[in-house]
């Protein structure tokens, strides 16, 4: 049983709260952030002991915050494909291009990892019914770890929202409700909801451990690199946990010594039509304005703003990194290219984060000879309906 977990720390004051005891927010109502005790794992843990573990994102049990084995709710998420694209590297005049496959995750994407993390600990916490708004592959992944768990699952998304979703939400079980509205709104409805039904809010950097699961995603791009970090990691962001998580992973991984160096540069991708952080980013600003009229295609990072916006920036800031926006009918050419070039069908946030290297690159930010990590959250296989517009924005185009 890995027990390096301390406790929980307010990302803005820094105060201290109890890791046994089920935390939401903070009392400053931002997100809380799980410590352990780095000095602990530096002397017992060695890179060594990871192997013959198994290939899934529990390997790194020393680094995650649940204790009991029985409380590990898995469906074998983690470990997925770090892909070298030599073609499309090629294509683009790069020397090292990387592509981070998290379709192959359990639910087709890399919601598995922190939903997985989020209901264990709160099972280990004594939930037992969880709620969640959500774009698409978060409420399926809540969905299917509920119902491997055998616990209820609430889930609130826009009723745009593409069907595959929907279907594969009714199908583990959970109670379905569309809302005439963006994931913000699910967002308002699921805070009315859950004090009156005693739902437990998994929500978006709304507890502390959804980005435990994300850091994984760190860890093993570190392991898979041998140990030596990418100059670039491109990540489309919505509410951004997965880029903090990684970002948590690299300096939980320099401070026990397992990596040295230079830390990558973390580039922000978001579309168009809903870029707080790009915006925010440009005007040297420390917090993001709530976006209006959000919309895109890429429907993972229409988040007009979220609890974790400070914190997104922050971390562009510390890895003198970047943020950038791309247009809806670059986000569809470009997860064209990269399925062309690599056999990766990637969701459109995946292709908005090729569409945002090409233009990075076109600015002069991104030299050939670095090493760039692409992160493809989602598998394309879920978005046939938001594909099917291709034809119609290149009509529109011409």
């Amino acid at each position: 049983m890995a027990d390096f977990l301390t406790h929980l720390e307010c990302s803005k004051t820094g105060e201290v709260y109890e890791s046994d005891v089920l935390q939401n927010l903070s009392r400053q109502n931002v997100p809380l952030l799980a410590r352990y005790d780095l000095e602990k794992i530096k002397q017992r843990v060695k890179k060594s002991d990871l192997k013959g573990r198994k290939a899934n994102m529990w390997r790194y049990e020393e680094f995650l915050p649940v204790r009991e084995p029985a409380c590990k709710i898995t469906l074998g998420e983690g470990f997925t494909p770090l892909r070298k694209t030599d073609r499309l590297a090629e294509n683009i005049g790069l020397q090292q291009l990387f592509v981070k496959d998290e379709s192959i995750n359990p639910t087709g994407s890399f919601k598995a990892r922190g939903l997985s993390m989020a209901l264990s600990a709160a099972l280990e916490r004594g939930v037992n019914e969880f709620v969640i708004p959500s774009a698409g592959n978060a409420a399926g992944a809540l969905s299917a770890y509920a119902a491997e768990a055998g616990v209820k699952a609430h889930v609130f998304m826009p009723n745009d929202t593409p069907s595959a979703f929907i279907l594969e939400c009714e199908y583990f079980g959970a109670a379905v409700n569309l809302v005439d509205g963006l994931i913000d709104d699910c967002g308002r409805i699921v805070q009315e909801k859950k004090q009156v039904h005693n739902w437990f809010d998994v929500s978006t950097l709304k507890e502390p451990y959804r980005l435990e699961g994300k850091k994984t995603m760190g860890l093993e791009l570190a392991e898979q690199l041998n140990w030596e970090l990418p100059d670039v990691i491109i990540y489309p962001t919505g509410g951004g946990t997965g880029l903090l998580g990684i970002w948590k992973a690299f300096t939980e991984l320099k401070q026990i010594g397992w990596v040295s160096g230079e830390m990558p540069r973390m580039i922000s991708v978001q579309a168009e039509g809903c870029a707080p952080i790009v915006k925010a980013f440009e005007e040297g600003k420390t917090s993001a304005e709530t976006w209006p009229d959000a919309h895109s295609i890429a429907s993972g990072i229409r988040v007009p703003g979220g609890v974790g916006d400070f914190l997104i920036l922050q971390t562009l800031d510390e890895s003198n990194g970047g943020a950038v926006a791309v247009p809806d009918e670059a986000i569809l050419q470009y997860s064209n290219v990269m399925a062309e070039n690599t056999g990766i069908f990637p969701a459109p946030e995946g292709g908005a984060t090729l569409a945002g290297l090409i233009k990075l690159k076109e600015q002069g930010l991104i030299d050939a000879h670095e090493k760039v990590v692409l992160i493809n959250t989602g598998s394309g296989y879920k978005y046939i309906e938001t594909f099917k517009k291709k034809q119609t924005l290149k009509a529109e185009a011409i």
